[in-house]
């Protein structure tokens, strides 16, 4: 079950509900396929359906609406159709670009808080941080907060990420995250984590557009200061070095005609002549 915190500013926080398991490589496909075929998760053969247990099921129902696969009614999102249809842009998650869609879609979505708040918050304050510190960092921010609850989630947000072992009691449950290729969160030593600010080589220039178009809070004109520091922007999400967000911005001036970046008495912007009103269109 999950956990909602409410802050002095009224915003809600939401935790746990993947009863501890951090989402597998085939869960996102297999649900959403359970979906597809109008399944219920409160069904009791969806145990046998998804070939998996009763905690199982409701944790891929958790991660269907963490990824924002499918939204609050349980109807498969406009995101579900595009990657896992059977015709779909990856539905066997096989390329990376799937991968940071997902991971973006994770952050921006907040239906799991921790993912938002580490990206977006918590890594611009503390460089290198273990769980204490996140736990510790929780308790300023929000109020009531559970700590051995948030301690959950810190533990479930680093399977995810983390693409070595070493950290991790070598059990079933220690198969790799399916963000954990990504490479985004690293062990600096044990029990001490770091998210730095680098190149990013896997990243496609249209999943880095596809990021833009999708932040409700940009116009047709964007600073480089909102695309490097802004909630939810590329260079907040994906950990991006100055160099390598300008070096995708670069891209997209070459690759899309509509777009012209800008740099006038010191004042770098991204501009847009229109925008598509598919976004997944720029995939094509």
């Amino acid at each position: 079950m999950s956990q909602a915190i409410a802050n002095s500013t009224n915003i809600r926080f939401t935790f746990s509900g993947h009863e501890s398991f951090h989402c597998r490589q085939m869960w996102l496909k297999k649900g959403y396929d359970f979906v597809r075929k109008g399944k219920s998760f409160n069904d009791p053969e969806a145990v046998v359906e998804l070939g998996v247990g009763k905690n199982m099921v409701t944790s891929i129902k958790f991660w269907l609406k963490s990824f924002n696969i499918i939204d609050s009614n349980d109807e498969i999102t406009h995101l579900g159709h595009f990657i896992f249809e059977s015709d779909g842009f990856d539905p066997y998650l096989e390329d990376d670009q799937s991968l940071w869609l997902l991971h973006y879609s994770l952050i921006k979505n907040k239906f799991s808080s921790i993912y938002s708040l580490i990206f977006n918050e918590f890594r611009k304050e503390k460089i290198r941080f273990s769980k204490e510190n996140f736990q510790a960092y929780a308790t300023r921010r929000l109020e009531n907060s559970n700590l051995k609850t948030i301690g959950d989630d810190f533990d479930v947000f680093k399977k995810t990420y983390l693409n070595k072992s070493e950290d991790i009691k070598l059990t079933e449950d220690s198969f790799l995250g399916l963000l954990s290729d990504l490479q985004l969160v690293k062990l600096f030593e044990k029990g001490t984590y770091y998210i730095d600010n680098i190149d990013r080589p896997s990243l496609s220039s249209k999943v880095f557009l596809y990021s833009i178009l999708d932040n409700e809070n940009y116009g047709y004109s964007i600073s480089l200061h909102a695309l490097e520091n802004d909630e939810n922007s590329p260079g907040v999400v994906f950990a991006l070095s100055r160099q390598s967000l300008l070096d995708n911005v670069e891209k997209l001036t070459e690759e899309f005609s509509w777009i012209t970046f800008s740099d006038q008495a010191g004042v770098k912007e991204l501009q847009f002549k229109n925008k598509p009103q598919d976004l997944f269109s720029i995939f094509n």
